[in-house]
């Protein structure tokens, strides 16, 4: 059989399906044997459904409760709540079943209602609930990221016709935009965050003390603790040393990501304003303190480090070294690696290169201080009244896959290490999608078997305590269909070279019966394939450029043939059994971002 390609270029699609936003069409009539990968893809896609749903069935209730023993804290508090659904709205928003979307919703409407209604008796902030005006009232960054995961990527699938989501987006964003005056968290003249511990009912300008981040006392065995932590003195022992938390702080890039979301949402000016003046004030900050981003800047003038000077200061900072209680040893915990979020939030809005630049400055500037031991280099990660400290033998690449995924640059991708996923783009592991799909198989089927043993009553179970075996696995699939970075822990937002709908249903991710795999990655190139497995239907997929259609198509190529594309999404018709190799050469970051799904853009 004669194999088919048929490009329509320059004609507009007339696709009943797609209203608003017209696009180029191609059509794919190519037998293809189904390859290997396509079909770990569509398996692994299914078998996480079930997955999930009986991982919901056990650990929440009918009304999107979590069955646990619930409490405030730093450990084991609101944020990791949220986190059991980690990896679900990626994984709907790649083409699983709508079930995994309803699941969610549920979910996060319930744990919304239960933290709300929850109190604690000790802890001040929390007395009235752990949540107000449905987002938590007091926490640090690092916290705060880990629980958002979930509502910064329901977006996904939610696109820009969700009024309830809109309207949430906007209002997390004014708690940190001087909008809200039960949040007075940001300083709009000094353009800093006042404090590390934020939230909707705003900054702790105070010390803060063991039990505002361990919550309340507890009976000793009274559940199961996943920290090392064993009794309630060894909760605070654990605590003691955070009590510096006033001032803006590193950490605080996180919040970036609520006028991210805000923006992608309702494509509001302002938004990208304040993120741009925020941003603009920490890239100075960076300037004067040799290209270091400082984890204190003082609330009360902005001035980096206070009167002391002490940049390296405040808990989780470059100098914090805090007891570990249970080991009896100082471990280090400077959490700048959350901090990349605030610079790809930048380079997505504004699709300039100096925010990607200033990290890689700052990589250089703390290599620049290695020294000799014993004859061997030794590079630092953490810096105290006494200099430099925290040697390890391999040069600080803290943010080097973020940091190469934004640029493509040949020297950036140098700094990342051992990566197989690299490797593989780079055209040096032809095993690689197989390997990496056939092992989130394995951990799919390791962690059902595991929460099926877990007999763990719920009055025993932690928020945390599940998060382990959550089923949900994205990795794979996220880095060969999409191209993208696994969205981590830092609460920011998926970065992906390639997205796709379903125009029939109106929905994100891949139709039925689809696979797709992305083999090369450049600046300007990206090589995918994409495969019918059907033996009888007809599928169309609509394939856009980046997460949030900010990347440019310009043309496609395959066997020695272009034809012109300039949209920012196109589709493709696929026979049953076919399948076809496409090079996109794309502009990145040439579009405003947006969660609006084809149809709703105009």
């Amino acid at each position: 059989m004669k194999r088919l390609f048929v490009l329509v270029g320059s004609v507009v699609a007339a696709l009943t399906s797609l209203r608003a936003e017209s696009l180029p069409a191609v059509s794919i009539a190519s037998p293809m044997d189904v390859p290997t990968w396509a079909r770990l893809e569509r398996q692994l896609l299914a078998e996480q459904v079930s997955a999930c749903r009986e991982f919901y069935s056990k650990y929440f209730d009918d009304r999107g409760y979590l069955q646990c023993f619930v409490r405030w804290g730093a450990n084991d508090g609101p944020d990791d709540a949220f986190e059991n659904f980690n990896g679900w709205p990626e994984l709907h928003a790649l083409g699983a079943d709508d079930e995994i979307m309803r699941l969610y919703l549920k979910g996060h409407e319930g744990l919304l209602r239960q933290y709300t209604e929850a109190r604690t008796t000790d802890t001040p902030i929390a007395r009235q609930g752990m949540y107000h005006n449905e987002f938590i009232v007091q926490s640090d960054w690092m916290h705060h990221g880990e629980g958002l995961q979930l509502f910064h990527r329901m977006g996904l699938s939610l696109g820009t016709g969700d009024a309830t989501y809109a309207r949430r987006a906007r209002r997390f964003a004014g708690f940190y935009m001087g909008e809200d005056p039960e949040a007075p968290n940001y300083d709009p003249r000094l353009k800093v965050i006042r404090s590390m511990q934020n939230g909707s009912r705003g900054p702790m300008l105070r010390k803060a003390t063991a039990v505002d981040w361990v919550g309340d006392s507890f009976e000793v065995g009274k559940f199961v603790a996943q920290h090392g932590e064993h009794t309630y003195a060894q909760f605070l022992a654990h605590y003691v040393e955070y009590s510096d938390v006033a001032g803006d702080h590193f950490l605080n890039l996180g919040a970036t990501t609520l006028p991210t979301t805000a923006f992608l949402v309702t494509g509001d000016r302002k938004y990208k304003q304040w993120l741009e003046d925020y941003m603009g004030a920490w890239l100075g900050r960076m300037k004067q303190n040799n290209g270091i981003l400082p984890s204190y800047v003082d609330y009360r003038d902005g001035t980096i480090g206070g009167p002391e000077g002490k940049w390296w200061g405040n808990a989780y900072g470059w100098g914090f070294s805090p007891v570990n209680p249970v080991k009896g040893v100082r471990e280090n915990r400077n959490r700048i690696p959350r901090a990349i979020v605030g610079f790809s939030n930048a380079t997505l809005l504004t699709g300039e290169a100096k925010y990607a630049d200033a990290w890689r400055v700052m990589m250089d500037a703390v290599n620049a201080h290695a020294r000799l031991h014993d004859g061997r280099k030794e590079y630092p990660t953490m810096y105290g009244a006494d200099g430099w400290y925290g040697w390890q033998k391999e040069p600080w690449n803290v943010g080097a896959a973020e940091l190469w995924y934004l640029t493509m640059r040949a020297d950036d991708a140098a700094r990342v290490g051992e990566s197989s996923w690299l490797d593989y783009l780079q055209g040096r592991s032809s095993g690689f999608p197989e390997e990496a799909l056939r092992r989130d198989l394995k951990s799919v089927s390791r962690k059902t078997a595991e929460f099926r043993a877990d007999q763990t009553p719920p009055e025993r179970r932690l928020a945390d305590n599940m998060l382990s075996i959550n089923p949900a696995s994205i990795t794979a699939l996220t880095h060969l269909m999409q191209g993208g970075l696994v969205p981590g822990r830092d609460g920011g937002i998926l970065q992906a070279r390639l997205r796709y709908f379903d125009p029939e249903r109106h929905r994100a991710g891949v139709p039925s019966d689809v696979a797709a795999l992305v083999s090369e990655l450049t600046d300007r190139t990206t090589v995918v394939t994409l495969v019918n497995t059907s033996e009888s239907a007809v599928r169309t997929v609509v394939v856009q450029g980046g997460a949030f259609a900010e990347h440019r198509f310009e043309k496609l190529e395959r066997d020695g043939r272009s034809e012109p594309i300039n949209a920012r999404a196109f589709s493709v018709r696929i026979e049953p059994r076919s399948g076809a190799k496409m090079t996109l050469t794309m502009k990145r970051y040439a579009e405003v971002p947006t969660l609006a799904m084809p149809w709703e853009r105009k």
